[in-house]
């Protein structure tokens, strides 16, 4: 993508409303506009990063089994009044009144929908186990919308929900969603870690949170060091095994938000594996057995049969929150520093001067082939100042630069600068085509 043609309202100054570094960040690089409290309209840039993020997350989904579908943002008041919920959920939910006087709401989550979408359409134990996601806008009505994409309200989640017939059933699927989530945060360059958490307006007394450290995290959170560097579950994970391994290994070790926390219990870890920090909230998984069910009378006939009420878990992932999350994990005083799998260009290639014909020539030919092998480039062809344009791509955070002029042409040679690390290689071009290509190439097979 040439520059020339994208649309990338960088800001110098930093707007005052801004008080945590992912905020402050996604305005001043031209990836969102708000345009009402807590609600943003998503510019090009970040919209790249979004769509990115939705992908992993779709493509760890339908690793671990789940099957995507797509639910309304609007639903009717009465599937609500039949969970008992309507009231119960309070000022957050948006609701509003079509012509014909029908109470209906903004959805802020969708277990209603989907159980009486599943019991109209489920009868038998043989139809079961079942697990369905979708990727939707949500709004609820914070009192106090901050933090930008943190804590907005309007939002993008990843909302799967499972259907089983007995209670082990249901735990297999928690461990399913436990460990696919390990992996997708992982690859994204997150390390999360699961805690015991509230089950709050969902229900159930089975949830835990994944967590990603950083200072400016909403709230405090304690665990045992061992999880933040403990591997995630393989691509090869065998998703319709035995996962309880995987849940024991990190459930075994302490961790839990600030709403859980145990004092007594924490200090039985030995002081020096001890982990006081900040987190930031990217997913949260629920087993609530049959409180919609029963509510809902979402039942199937059982083996023996007799009705039996679908014992059911929630799974939420924030993916509009993942783009802030991960902006809080990497950045520098200069901007983002993107990973690989979520950067919304692989390389920002910049040419010096333009008009020089040796140096477009050698732009616009490097541009081809990258494109060609697949890396996604931003192809700064403007008439800025060489500051201006170095400070652009710094702010915009893509892992490589790709730095090209006169002067580093007459020795044969251009520059190439990894954002993550500030290393710089002056390089021929043939050899900085392969060294990015190499690089982006091994970085997307390793997420």
């Amino acid at each position: 993508m040439r520059l020339s043609k994208f649309f990338l309202p960088v800001l110098k100054e930093t707007p005052s409303e801004a008080k945590i570094i992912s905020h402050q960040l996604m305005l001043r690089a031209g990836m969102v506009r708000q345009g009402a409290a807590g609600i943003y309209s998503w510019l090009p840039l970040g919209h790249r990063v979004l769509r990115k993020i939705e992908q992993i997350v779709r493509e760890e989904q339908n690793r671990a089994g789940a099957v995507e579908m797509l639910m309304p943002t609007i639903q009717s008041a009465d599937l609500w009044r039949e969970s008992g919920r309507y009231e119960a959920y309070g000022k957050e939910m948006l609701r509003i009144t079509d012509r014909h006087d029908r109470e209906m709401l903004f959805g802020p989550t969708n277990e209603e929908l989907i159980t009486e979408i599943v019991r109209s359409g489920v009868r038998s134990y043989k139809d079961l186990p079942k697990m369905l996601y979708h990727i939707q806008w949500k709004f609820r009505d914070e009192i106090r919308p901050r933090f930008g994409v943190m804590r907005g309200r309007e939002f993008l989640m990843k909302d799967t929900y499972s259907f089983d017939l007995t209670p082990d059933e249901a735990r297999k699927s928690y461990y399913k969603m436990f460990a696919a989530y390990l992996r997708t945060f992982a690859r994204m360059g997150l390390r999360s870690v699961p805690m015991r958490a509230e089950t709050g307006p969902i229900g159930g007394d089975l949830s835990h949170e994944f967590i990603v450290l950083a200072d400016t995290g909403e709230s405090e959170v304690f665990c045992h060091k061992g999880l933040v560097d403990m591997a995630v579950p393989s691509a090869n994970t065998d998703f319709d095994g035995d996962l309880v391994g995987i849940f024991n290994e990190r459930t075994s070790l302490y961790a839990a938000t600030d709403e859980m926390h145990d004092e007594t219990e924490f200090n039985k870890v030995p002081e020096a594996n001890r982990l006081s920090a900040r987190g930031i909230e990217v997913g949260h998984i629920f087993y609530f057995g049959t409180k919609y069910s029963e509510a809902m009378k979402c039942s199937v006939n059982g083996p023996d049969g007799k009705p039996s009420f679908i014992e059911m878990g929630s799974y939420g992932v924030g993916v509009s929150r993942l783009v802030g999350a991960i902006i809080e994990a990497y950045h520098d005083e200069n901007g983002c520093k993107w990973p690989v799998p979520v950067a919304p260009f692989h390389v920002g290639l910049i040419n010096l001067k333009t008009g020089d014909a040796e140096t477009e020539r050698v732009c616009t030919e490097l541009y081809q082939k990258l494109e060609a092998q697949g890396v996604e480039v931003l192809y700064d062809d403007t008439s800025a100042r060489a500051g201006e344009k170095f400070a652009t791509m710094d702010l915009i955070g893509l892992p490589y630069q790709i730095v090209i002029g006169p002067r580093g042409l007459k020795n044969g040679v251009i520059e190439v600068k990894n954002r993550n690390d500030g290393a710089k290689d002056e390089l021929p071009p043939d050899a900085a085509f392969a060294y990015v290509t190499d690089a982006i190439k091994k970085a997307l097979e390793l997420a």
